[in-house]
């Protein structure tokens, strides 16, 4: 796990089940973790940031490091696009 300057985004759906275990990969990151939808941007270690947003939309997440977890995690939630 490091710092990197590079910002990485990701588009994911997330099932309000899985709120909670997202919230909890991107809490065990070191670095920033934010979650995007329209113009509403919550900080993704959050639970009631996450929640507030409209889970039925895609959603982008946008990091500013690496952690090869939290990626793996993602790329199970990601969508194309």
């Amino acid at each position: 796990m490091f710092c990197t300057s590079k910002t990485n985004k990701k588009r994911i759906m997330l099932d309000p089940t899985q709120v909670e275990e997202f919230v909890s990969a991107a809490t065990k990151c070191a670095f920033d973790v934010d979650v995007y939808y329209n113009r509403y941007v919550v900080d993704a270690k959050s639970i009631l940031g996450v929640f507030g947003l409209d889970l039925t939309k895609p959603l982008t997440v946008e990091y500013y490091g690496s952690d090869e977890n939290f990626e793996s995690y993602l790329n199970g939630l990601a969508i194309a696009g």
